[in-house]
């Protein structure tokens, strides 16, 4: 069993930012890859930002320049640093990890419950 957990949504004013948190627990052997997704209403889910486990990452065009994707001390922990935000970055972000839970064993993913995060004009 696995659990995802974020924190950090919230109201903010355009401009603004906020600083997202995921972490996973459990049953955990290694993460390849972690990342965020968001879905506004009425739209479909979008990848934000992602980062593997050498540290590259990719971010969504709409993004680029702004959003920061960050691996915590701990290598079960990811960030986003959400900088200048915008009315159309509202949207419920989610935190993703493919992850396996034993050495050569399968890729799961898994997903947080979500977070909101609201930015106000």
């Amino acid at each position: 069993q696995v659990h995802l957990v974020e924190s950090g949504g919230g109201l903010v004013q355009a401009g603004g930012s906020l600083r997202l948190s995921c972490v996973a627990s459990g049953s955990i052997f290694s993460i390849d890859v972690m990342g965020w997704y968001r879905q506004a209403p009425g739209k479909q889910r979008e990848l934000v930002a992602s980062i593997i486990s050498s540290g590259s990452t990719n971010y969504a065009d709409s993004v680029k320049g702004r959003f920061t994707i960050l691996r915590g001390n701990a290598e079960n922990t990811v960030y986003l640093q959400m900088n200048n935000l915008k009315p159309e970055d509202t949207a419920v972000y989610y935190c993703n990890a493919d992850l396996r839970h034993q050495v050569g064993g399968t890729t799961f993913r898994y997903w947080g419950q979500g977070t909101q995060v609201t930015v106000s004009s």
